[in-house]
């Protein structure tokens, strides 16, 4: 994965999730506030919402476990280079995969 600043930027091209050691592929991004945050970026303004914009859901075992976090959380992650792990609020760890994909001409 490139450097990247924000956990924002890898979620919107992540395929599948690791949150607290659970890998999760069932993972949303409300659109619709991103569109309020671009929107205010292109007129120069400031931007800032608890509005939840990430859903999680993941099974651990045979249960069913669900994270929130808000606009304001996830651009407040930090990231940990070591492992390429963002840090968000309440000691919870993300990790974002991206599907590798091959191409061929056959």
């Amino acid at each position: 994965m490139t450097d990247t600043d924000y956990l924002l930027d890898q979620l919107e091209s992540a395929d599948m999730l690791e949150v607290d050691g659970l890998h999760a592929s069932d993972f949303s991004l409300d659109e619709r506030l991103l569109d309020e945050a671009d929107a205010a970026a292109e007129n120069n303004q400031p931007f800032a919402s608890e509005a939840v914009v990430l859903r999680i859901e993941a099974l651990d075992g045979r249960t069913r476990r669900q994270w929130q976090f808000s606009y304001n959380q996830v651009m407040e992650a930090l990231h940990q280079a070591d492992d390429d792990s963002w840090q968000l609020e309440g000691g919870h760890l993300i990790r974002c995969f991206s599907a590798i994909g091959a191409e061929g001409d056959d």
